[in-house]
């Protein structure tokens, strides 16, 4: 193959690493699960959260204890435009995302959704993509009272935020 299809191919593998990254990021914040989170961010990253702002190693213990400090609070993030430029072993990225929150006792809980953007330097180290650097960039925010749900919702298998979730199995 010409080098120049080697370049492009490299660099379709750089950006799926990194996609994988951002995808491990999310799961691990809507799982809680601290070990996947942690894989998303290179030793020393530095995340600016806008209410938290540090390394990666105090940021992890700060987003859980936040996650889990409603006990009913749920969470859901989905990205939707991602646009990475890979230079070498470093890239930028900006991913748009929208994130679901559930908190609140029953009878008065509560849904925030917000719309914003993870504003990322990856970097490859020791083969590895990572987050070095994440700023937060808040769009939007909508919050409404949950007045009511699914009346069949008890049919369903409920998930939960930890390896327990049924999406850890691989017995099927």
């Amino acid at each position: 193959m010409s080098d120049d299809i080697n370049r492009e191919i490299r660099e379709l593998l750089d950006k799926q690493a990194i996609h994988e990254t951002l995808m491990r990021y999310c799961r691990g914040i809507d799982r809680c699960d601290e070990e996947l989170i942690r894989s998303a961010y290179h030793p020393g990253a530095y995340d600016d959260h806008g209410e938290f702002c540090g390394t990666a190693e105090e940021f992890v213990p700060w987003v859980l204890d936040a996650l889990r400090r409603d006990g009913g609070m749920v969470t859901m993030h989905s990205i939707c435009n991602e646009y990475v430029e890979v230079r070498g072993d470093v890239a930028f990225g900006e991913a748009y995302f929208i994130a679901y929150h559930r908190s609140g006792p029953a009878g008065r809980q509560m849904d925030m959704t917000l719309g914003g953007r993870y504003v990322d330097r990856y970097e490859r180290r020791g083969g590895q993509w990572k987050i070095a650097r994440r700023t937060v960039l808040h769009d939007w925010t909508r919050v409404d009272p949950v007045d009511r749900t699914h009346d069949r919702i008890h049919l369903y298998k409920q998930g939960v935020r930890s390896r327990e979730d049924e999406s850890y199995r691989r017995d099927w």
